[in-house]
């Protein structure tokens, strides 16, 4: 038994290891439309660090004036947790600049937005409204939820019989705390996929859960 749990945390060692070789960094430089995208071939986004600003005058300097470039402490606060939001636990997320950019942190300065960002193996599912989402760990481990989100994002999900007019909006999926607040430090948990518990982000579409998870050691 003793021989087994070691033998199981060095495999959560490695694949944790794997994770931070895997870390990723993208830039995209703002111009009003700019569009941000973070992909995971394998497992699920698990965002570091993510800033809205300038740190250097080289990124994004491209055809800028150089009293554009001048301040390179400029950055806006709560740009990381605002990315956590949107793209933690998903295999993919895109994000409109315009979203992040809640207010100006320095006026007259060309900005960007840089987020870096790991990959990391998690279990993924989803659960069609009206369902129960089960999240279950072996025994001795805990849940962890790594991100959660009720709505649409894809009109291959959860279409059986239903009409197109109701799979058609892919745009109304929004992250939810609520199964983490629920799940996380339990061994097993159930929560139902509905919008009394979730609410309603887009009415008239069906919708489903997506949960990404992982079980580990207390």
């Amino acid at each position: 038994m003793f021989s087994f749990k070691v033998s199981t945390m060095l495999l959560l060692a490695c694949s944790i290891i794997r994770a931070v070789d895997s870390t990723k960094k993208v830039t995209t430089c703002y111009n009003g439309a700019n569009v941000q995208r973070l992909s995971c071939d394998t497992g699920v986004i698990q965002v570091d660090s993510a800033l809205y600003g300038r740190k250097d005058n080289e990124t994004c300097s491209e055809e800028i004036p150089p009293n554009q470039l001048a301040d390179t402490t400029c950055s806006l606060a709560g740009t990381t947790a605002l990315v956590k939001t949107g793209c933690d636990g998903k295999r993919e997320c895109e994000l409109n600049l315009n979203t992040v950019r809640t207010s100006d942190p320095c006026r007259g300065i060309s900005k960007y937005l840089q987020t870096i960002y790991s990959c990391f193996p998690a279990i993924h599912f989803a659960t069609c409204e009206g369902s129960l989402a089960n999240l279950q760990c072996d025994q001795g481990l805990q849940i962890r939820v790594y991100g959660a989100d009720y709505g649409r994002r894809d009109t291959t999900t959860c279409i059986y019989k239903r009409p197109a007019a109701q799979v058609q909006n892919v745009l109304c999926s929004a992250p939810s705390p609520k199964v983490a607040e629920r799940c996380n430090g339990k061994n097993n948990c159930t929560i139902s996929a509905t919008n009394s518990v979730f609410g309603d982000p887009c009415v008239g579409t069906y919708k489903y859960l997506e949960v990404a998870y992982i079980c580990q050691y207390a």
